[in-house]
């Protein structure tokens, strides 16, 4: 039975749907020796290549579904390169053979925290699809003077882009004081800077941002920035049922 190329692929850990959709409207895949194109089909025996590479794409589909939760420090982008030479989340992750790492989301480059990575493309786009509504936790510190009113803005739902209102499920005051008050804030999207954008909506700037929480996983204590671990296939199997429950679980 033939399916459409991005998901095929995607299914092997070759990549996000979305980039391989990008790739395919480049022209950097074939198929059995012909440019594939969005819409083609294919199945798993043929024969593909990604920028002139030939892919080993039933050794790719065999492996094992596996989930790394990375803590991202702040100075980091999401991009596997960067023409300003800045460092990658990409630098510091194990050796994957017969696919890559996809990034369930990103965080920018000044955030830090909890960040999924699989080698499931099926599993990244599940998650970051909208309809997912995966609850994302931040712990917030802001500058300036938070009023009742201002919190209120940001549950009931704020204009910050072209799309839809933007709020805040749940806003908690962590304490601290002038410069250093924190809040924990959760939310079910994951527009581009989207935290950012709402507090900004209200004149309060943000001073240090990190996701603590994305769906059922919490940023360990012990794991330090800059640092990986791998989630056990049972935490994997949790984490995957709570994604077809909206009201069970989780970026900027």
């Amino acid at each position: 039975m033939t399916e459409k190329i991005q998901k095929v692929l995607a299914r092997a850990g070759l990549g996000s749907r979305r980039a391989i959709e990008t790739w395919l409207s480049e022209g950097r895949i074939s198929v059995n020796g012909a440019i594939s194109k969005l819409g083609d089909r294919m199945v798993m025996e043929d024969r593909v290549r990604i920028d002139g590479r030939e892919i080993a794409l039933i050794k790719s589909a065999s492996q094992k579904t596996r989930v790394l939760l990375y803590h991202k420090p702040e100075g980091e982008i999401c991009t596997r390169s960067d023409p300003e030479g800045r460092p990658t989340i990409f630098d510091h992750l194990p050796l994957l053979r017969n696919g890559r790492w996809i990034s369930i989301g990103r965080l920018d480059f000044n955030t830090s925290g909890v960040l999924l990575l699989t080698n499931d493309g099926d599993l990244a786009h599940q998650f970051m699809h909208p309809s997912s509504e995966i609850e994302r936790e931040y712990a917030v510190r802001v500058k300036g003077q938070v009023s009742s009113d201002m919190l209120n803005n940001m549950k009931e739902g704020v204009i910050v882009d072209e799309g839809p209102p933007a709020f805040f499920h749940r806003i908690t005051d962590e304490g601290g004081e002038g410069s250093n008050h924190w809040y924990h804030v959760m939310l079910k999207e994951g527009r581009n800077r989207i935290v950012r954008k709402l507090w900004e909506s209200q004149g309060v700037m943000i001073s240090r941002l990190i996701r603590i929480r994305f769906g059922i996983i919490t940023l360990p204590r012990g794991l330090r920035a800059g640092r990986w671990e791998e989630l056990e296939p049972m935490d994997v199997s949790d984490l995957i049922a709570s994604s077809c429950h909206p009201s069970v679980g989780g970026n900027p």
